[in-house]
């Protein structure tokens, strides 16, 4: 994952060099989101194991699409607090977009993770279960982020500091 994100982040800052926005702060949020992601990779899509022992279970078997039914509320409270700095993160990187935007590429990034849980689970011995209920509080997470960043917008001396770390 390192190499991935250190390659990320170089895509990052030379995106922000070259439409004149690198600062320090910028950079910063580039890097936050670099070791977010991967950590959040590392930590759902991983283990995988290489020596995959024999499986004879269901296509269904490493995935729960019913909502809500059974879903512990440490688990939906972690998978918030697991998103709620994407949504800040996405915020300020893509700072003229609205916020249902922000949530529609949340949404995509935890529904790439689940699929990817779902796949490594069947088909390389992963260690995790897709469940429609990580997606949906992990969205609900991204838009705790997101709403938070918005409040302390408003809030007259924290504004220009959330502008210098804006990408807007």
């Amino acid at each position: 994952m390192v190499p991935l994100a250190a390659l990320v982040l170089a895509v990052l800052v030379w995106h922000l060099l070259r439409r004149g926005l690198l600062s320090v702060p910028r950079a910063a949020v580039a890097l936050a989101l670099c070791v977010y992601v991967a950590g959040v990779v590392a930590n759902t899509v991983f283990p995988i194991y290489l020596d995959k022992p024999a499986n004879d279970a269901e296509w269904d078997a490493f995935l729960n699409l019913t909502p809500i039914a059974g879903y512990e509320a440490g688990d939906a409270v972690m998978n918030v607090c697991v998103f709620v700095p994407l949504g800040v993160l996405l915020a300020l990187a893509l700072p003229r977009w609205p916020w249902w935007r922000v949530l529609g590429v949340a949404a995509l990034i935890s529904l790439g993770i689940e699929l990817t849980q779902w796949l490594t689970a069947g088909l390389l011995g992963g260690g995790h279960v897709a469940d429609v209920n990580d997606l949906l509080f992990n969205v609900v997470g991204a838009a705790v982020g997101t709403a938070l960043l918005a409040a302390l917008v408003r809030v007259p001396v924290a504004e220009p500091v959330v502008d210098r770390f804006s990408w807007a």
